[in-house]
């Protein structure tokens, strides 16, 4: 199985930046492609991110292309979501998650998930 553990969050203003990180239990982390999520307030989870297992093809949900960016460092065992420009909007709690290939992080049926870090914005 693989163990997905989330950090980086915390109470921000708008215009930040935060680099939210995920680290993967590391026995097989190099071939599963890997994302990251969101649930705001009251609204059901959104997918925000995806990245390929060796990292060379990303997947951005339109509501957060050109501020947020993911990468992966797959001799730490470590996904991370950096997040430009903060806004209000963002507040939500942030999911990491793997999954066999990123059209299934995509498609929001991942196999695991993390337990989530939230990220506050303040207007």
């Amino acid at each position: 199985q693989v163990q997905l553990v989330e950090s980086g969050g915390g109470l921000v203003q708008a215009g930040d930046s935060l680099r939210l990180s995920c680290v993967a239990s590391g026995r097989t982390f190099s071939s599963y492609a890997m994302g990251w999520f969101r649930r705001a307030p009251g609204k059901g989870r959104e997918f925000v991110a995806a990245i390929s297992s060796n990292g060379g093809i990303t997947n951005y949900a339109d509501s957060v292309k050109g501020r947020f960016t993911i990468s992966r460092d797959n001799a730490k065992n470590t996904v991370y979501l950096q997040i430009d420009s903060l806004k209000p909007g963002d507040t939500a709690v942030y999911f990491c998650a793997a999954a066999g290939s990123s059209s299934l992080i995509r498609a929001g049926i991942p196999d695991y998930w993390g337990q989530g870090t939230q990220v506050t914005v303040s207007s």
